[in-house]
């Protein structure tokens, strides 16, 4: 193999894309809480610790623009707003829940290696 197609198959910009996507600060969280049911704004800022509504808002766009989150604007009175996956967002659960397992598994067992 050259070494042209030994990195490119190292370095895939689809998955570097993804990476960047997902890897985003709080977005990770952003879509477990969204996974595990909610959809509101205050709902999801309740669920994650320490993630501030500017924070939340701008993620929220970002995850809009790339087609995982769409937003719903429900007519009632007074108007309510919700956020949902969308097929693409949903498709992610099963990455996002082997990143939980992975965390759960290694990022443990590095604090109690430290600790100890």
């Amino acid at each position: 193999m050259s070494e042209e197609v030994e990195y490119t198959e190292a370095f895939c910009p689809r998955y570097q894309r993804a990476v960047e996507i997902i890897g985003r600060r709080w977005s990770g969280a952003i879509l477990r809480a969204m996974l595990r049911g909610a959809t509101r704004f205050g709902e999801i800022r309740d669920v994650v610790p320490n993630l501030s509504s500017r924070m939340l808002s701008e993620r929220l766009r970002e995850l809009e623009a790339e087609g995982i989150v769409e937003r719903v604007v429900i007519p009632e009175k007074p108007v309510r707003i919700e956020y949902r996956l969308t097929e693409k967002g949903r498709a992610l659960n099963e990455v996002v829940e082997a990143l939980a397992r992975w965390a759960d598994e290694w990022i443990g067992t590095e604090r109690r290696a430290a600790a100890g």
